[in-house]
């Protein structure tokens, strides 16, 4: 087999030592260049390819034509895609004899699109998975492969469900690519009736709305913390930043509107009346400065009962 394999992130890094260890023959690695505005806190599939003697390309368009007319002279017999960001073209998905085929992570049909994992928690779902499956011009709508599912804990961050993601990918893979080779892989159509897309998130898509129940705001802060950008809110006009929380279920007491503060507990942080329940702010940051236990903010800046977060 000769693969050319496009791959980012940790699941592309983990995906590529799958197929390194099966000794096929990689004629090309296709990576992004790390964006210098981005967090970088995964490692680098270029680095391991590097190392492996593999060549690696970066093109910023891998549908221009110079590079689809380089892919055919490397003459892949498949293509092997694991999160990397850009959708491969019917010209490009053309040139391998078995097509291509790339791994997802959710259990389609659902969670079509960007941001799976984060969306996942954000929508408060107790399970997601991996998924297997070829490649069309539509994203994520090709025939299913294989998947397997994974458990989403009540506590877990995106980062928490990501490494489980990364770990469920690497052993599908493991466990399907000799069935891929053989010919005997399963090829399963997609129920485009059950499908959900869902879009790319952005940093301001974090803003909590305190009129949402205090679940909502829970799961969102979990969707979108650390290494995410983070749920924010605002006090006295500046940005406030939600890195960890709690929710309950009744409201702390009966006083004020959605985004009032309820009290203010030494140790454990500030609860915030929402629109359904109550939420403990554990740890928070104001923007340009440290991110600080919740309770200390609230000392050192005068938060107490009755102040209102989101103005």
């Amino acid at each position: 087999m000769r693969l050319a394999v496009f791959a980012y992130h940790d699941v592309g890094y983990e995906c590529l030592k799958v197929l390194l260890a099966f000794e096929e023959t990689i004629v090309a690695v296709v990576t992004h260049e790390d964006d210098p505005e981005e967090e970088i806190w995964f490692r680098s599939v270029a680095d391991l390819a590097r190392a492996r003697g593999v060549p690696v390309y970066t093109p910023r368009n891998p549908n221009a034509p110079d590079f689809i007319e380089l892919m055919r002279n490397c003459s892949p017999d498949l293509i092997l895609s694991f999160y990397y960001r850009r959708l491969l073209s019917e010209e490009l998905l053309a040139i391998p004899r078995l097509g291509g085929i790339n791994l997802h992570g959710s259990l389609l049909p659902k969670y079509r699109g960007q941001a799976p994992v984060n969306w996942a928690i954000i929508n408060g779902e107790a399970e997601t998975g991996v998924t297997l499956h070829y490649m069309i011009e539509e994203a994520d709508a090709g025939d299913i492969v294989a998947q397997s599912p994974v458990p989403i804990g009540e506590e877990d961050t995106a980062l928490d469900l990501y490494k489980t993601i990364i770990a469920a990918g690497a052993e599908l893979l493991h466990e399907t690519f000799p069935l891929i080779k053989e010919g005997t892989a399963a090829r399963i159509l997609q129920d485009s009736r059950q499908a959900t897309k869902f879009g790319r998130r952005r940093p301001e898509d974090g803003k909590i709305r305190w009129d949402s129940p205090a679940r909502s705001v829970y799961n969102l802060v979990r969707g979108v913390t650390h290494p995410y950008p983070g749920a924010f809110t605002f006090w006295r006009g500046e940005k406030l930043y939600i890195w960890q929380a709690r929710p309950l279920s009744g409201a702390i007491n009966d006083r004020g509107v959605p985004g009032t503060v309820e009290a203010v507990e030494k140790g454990k942080g500030i609860w915030v009346r929402t629109g359904d329940g109550s939420l403990l702010l554990t740890r928070t940051q104001l923007e340009g400065e440290e991110e600080v236990p919740t309770d200390d903010m609230a000392v050192r800046y005068g938060i107490s009962p009755g102040t209102r977060l989101g103005e």
